[in-house]
């Protein structure tokens, strides 16, 4: 996987910009932060810091997600937003386009991950050591066989929609990992389509959006 990686070389789509934080639209295939090796130090953090030198990570998506991604541009803010990650008082959604028809109009998946160690860094369901996760979901519409959801995480694990969606038997379309369908996709079929929190200077709340481009 990692020998194929080729990043979109799409312009940096910055959402907002102040002297506390930076919001940017993540686009799809693009590493967060850089892997091992010199040909994966292309990632999304190294383009930020490119034009904004101050930029400090916070959190990631996934390399296949697209969507809102926040960066710190002070050290202060950067503990402030990563304390609101770390305590849950971020409010984040998600659009998916999943296989299959979702027969029920919402629910809330709670089954517990932890990483599949022999076949990393895939995760899987675990009721005995693995750590709380919780996705609360919403159908939005049935497309030709495939169902449009809204994902909202009310835990960060990784690879956590991903996951949950499978286990629910409708997984994500285009996922290289939990999908047996990747190859008919462009991309994995999950962008993070907003983020609510506090902005680090006063407290006011604050959301950045992206639309899903598919």
């Amino acid at each position: 996987m990692d020998a194929d990686y080729a990043p979109p070389d799409d312009p940096l789509d910055i959402l907002h910009e102040d002297a506390e934080l930076l919001a940017v639209n993540k686009p799809a295939g693009l590493l967060s932060v850089p892997g091992k090796g010199a040909h994966l130090a292309d990632c999304l953090i190294a383009r930020v810091q490119a034009v904004f030198p101050m930029a400090l990570l916070i959190h990631r998506l996934d390399r296949d997600t697209s969507g809102v991604m926040v960066f710190a541009q002070t050290k202060s803010a950067q503990r402030h937003l990563g304390l609101q990650f770390e305590k849950r008082q971020t409010k984040k959604t998600y659009v998916a386009r999943v296989a299959g028809e979702v027969a029920d109009k919402e629910g809330l998946i709670s089954l517990p991950l932890v990483v599949d160690w022999p076949n990393r860094p895939l995760q899987h369901v675990d009721f005995v050591t693995g750590k709380e996760a919780v996705t609360n979901w919403r159908r939005l519409r049935v497309e030709d066989g495939t169902t449009r959801m809204r994902l909202m995480p009310k835990t960060g694990r990784s690879h956590q929609l991903r996951v949950h969606m499978q286990a629910l038997g409708h997984p994500i379309l285009g996922d290289p990992f939990y999908s047996d369908d990747a190859a008919r996709y462009p991309r994995m079929m999950l962008h993070a389509e907003s983020l609510r929190l506090r902005h680090p200077q006063g407290g006011r709340g604050m959301q950045f959006k992206a639309k899903a481009p598919f």
